[in-house]
């Protein structure tokens, strides 16, 4: 590993992407638009957020259509910050990468996750080789685009290779199973595999995302263990703390979270 690729190494910083999902699953239960999605993507860009993600599901039981593309072309005024778009590719997410682009609207990075369409939530990562050669072409439709594909993976340290060969630039790992071991006596052993996993794809230049139940607890931790994360997506944990704290006082506690991973005591 070289020093660059070091998680405490200035220049490798990890980004914070916030997931606006739940703002609007809040928004759906009532019919007068109140949370604003957009507003809310805004003032986290505004409070030092340095990307936005959606998860918009077939059945539209949170982010909708319109907000897609209300985002995206909000992103224009956000030079440098990136817009990520995540979800199944055999649903409607290659769609959206078609749209946008056809569009001119930004579009940075689309997140394959394997969800079924009434799934609860994301709960596992793709298979190899049995998702492989579905997946390449999908990818290859993506990269056309000019956009990056990160495949939402467990942490599986003998998967990272072929995550690669079938085109991916980037893995998000599945975080709830250290976010569940988190503190206790199993958290250590959680832990371990995300860093032999990253180890894996740092040393094939795969790049590696994380997601899901990080919060202001456990991030620090994770991301001083675990090399070369490039961007952690955070939704659930964030939106639930603005509501307490408002959205700039939480965006900069997640960055302030970041920052301490990346400076020894």
């Amino acid at each position: 590993m070289t020093a660059d690729q070091h998680p405490n190494h200035p220049s490798a910083r990890t980004a914070l992407s916030v997931n606006v999902n739940k703002v609007a699953l809040l928004r759906n239960t009532r019919h007068l638009g109140i949370p604003d999605v957009v507003k809310a993507a805004s003032l986290c860009l505004e409070a030092g957020a340095q990307g936005i993600t959606v998860h918009p599901r077939p059945d539209e039981r949170h982010i909708r259509r319109d907000d897609v593309y209300e985002i995206s072309a909000m992103m224009k005024d956000w030079p440098g910050r990136e817009f990520n778009i995540e979800g199944n590719p055999f649903h409607n997410l290659m769609e959206f990468a078609h749209d946008l682009s056809a569009r001119g609207l930004p579009l940075h990075q689309c997140t394959f996750v394997p969800d079924s369409e009434d799934q609860f939530t994301s709960d596992h990562g793709w298979s190899f080789p049995q998702d492989a050669e579905r997946l390449k072409p999908l990818i290859e439709q993506v990269h056309a685009r000019g956009v990056r594909v990160s495949l939402f993976m467990d942490p599986d340290a003998q998967a990272m290779a072929a995550a690669k060969a079938v085109g991916a630039d980037r893995v998000e790992f599945y975080t709830e199973s250290y976010a569940r071991a988190w503190p206790g006596p199993g958290k250590s052993k959680a832990l371990s595999r995300f860093t032999e996993a990253a180890r894996a794809a740092v040393a094939i230049e795969l790049g590696v995302n994380a997601g899901h139940d990080l919060n202001r607890d456990n991030l620090t931790e994770f991301l001083r263990a675990v090399p070369g994360v490039q961007e952690v997506s955070i939704g659930h944990a964030l939106v639930a703390d603005a509501l307490e704290l408002g959205y700039e006082a939480t965006v900069k506690d997640y960055l302030r979270c970041i920052d301490e991973a990346f400076t020894r005591a």
